[in-house]
């Protein structure tokens, strides 16, 4: 007598066949890519109001997230649900914006509904439908095919392949038109400021380091005992040590001190340059703190002096800032 297949193996295999029908729906749109495409990026880089993104439905959820990315991404960008524009929110869009129209068939009635009404304001649709022969597609000034073969869904009617390509190829499209404005990161922090990624992108050096006062730095010629207490008063782990005209000559650290006393019994006439690490890490205080992050990790330290264009330090950075602010 056969053994019970595992239900925990059929729900993985269930998984897996769902995997692979929206994978290969995925990749059917790269064939579907034409002429199409590029009218509907032109239209868009050309506005000069907002894209208004409508779906009904399942669509409608799918329409709202390109809405979000676009917006994220340099393209101003809103969603408006169809049934809410033919009572009154077709006063949001303007001749000046870019109606994208999402719907799987080409036919949903929320959505043709509002074909006349475009057309008289004259602003240029762009449709993504699964049907190119469809109402919807046929209409607009442009079209995108996000059809797909079958859906996911075994019984081929709960909306699965067919929103997953339309969400893929929304993308596609957010990244041509980020691709096409130059939209830089930093341009993508500006939307992005309350978040982790936007204190990565935005956060520069000089807005975290310690200057003034709460710069340890010591001469060449200090005694080490000197550095010792610079360090210890400042609490950074290590201190600056400059040369007569103020330029940055080497740092010495905590880790510093560690191979002092392994290889000097007397520390006592020692001074500072006899032990300190030359010429020692340094940033500038304009560059990016995610770019101090990246020194101290491939360097395995824990702070930075910060130099101006001449060489002079003029503040000092330790991983703890980086942790604090939420760079790292």
């Amino acid at each position: 007598m056969s053994q019970p297949v595992p239900l925990t193996s059929l729900l993985r295999e269930s998984a897996v066949r769902t995997l692979m029908v929206e994978q290969a729906a995925i990749g059917a749109l790269i064939g579907k890519l034409d002429a199409g495409f590029d009218q509907a990026c032109q239209l868009i880089l050309a506005c000069t109001g907002r894209v208004v993104v409508t779906g009904m439905g399942k669509s409608g959820h799918i329409a709202g997230k390109i809405a979000a990315t676009l917006a994220s991404t340099g393209t101003p960008a809103f969603f408006v649900h169809p049934g809410e524009a033919s009572h009154g929110d077709l006063g949001m869009i303007t001749r000046g914006d870019v109606v994208l129209a999402l719907s799987n068939s080409g036919e949903t009635s929320e959505v043709t509904a509002l074909l006349p009404l475009l057309k008289r304001m004259g602003a240029p649709l762009v449709s993504m439908t699964g049907r190119p022969g469809s109402t919807l597609a046929q209409h607009a000034d442009a079209h995108l095919d996000s059809g797909v073969e079958r859906e996911a869904c075994p019984l081929d009617l709960a909306p699965t392949s067919s929103t997953t390509a339309a969400l893929a190829l929304g993308d596609a499209l957010a990244v041509a038109l980020l691709e096409a404005r130059g939209f830089t990161a930093e341009d993508f922090a500006l939307s992005h400021p309350g978040g982790s990624l936007g204190k990565r992108l935005l956060l520069r050096v000089k807005d975290l380091m310690h200057a003034g006062s709460r710069l340890p730095q010591v001469p060449l010629g200090s005694p080490l005992r000197d550095a010792l207490l610079e360090i210890t008063r400042q609490g950074l782990g290590f201190t600056c040590v400059v040369d007569q005209e103020g330029r940055l000559a080497g740092v010495y650290t905590d880790g510093d001190l560690r191979r002092t006393l392994d290889q000097h019994h007397d520390l006592r006439n020692l001074n500072v340059e006899d032990v300190m690490t030359r010429p020692g890490k340094r940033i500038s205080p304009d560059l990016l703190a995610a770019e101090a992050v990246r020194i101290m990790e491939d360097n395995r330290i824990t702070a930075l002096a910060v130099v101006d264009q001449h060489e002079h330090p003029v503040g000092a950075l330790h991983m703890h800032d980086l942790l604090a602010s939420g760079v790292i």
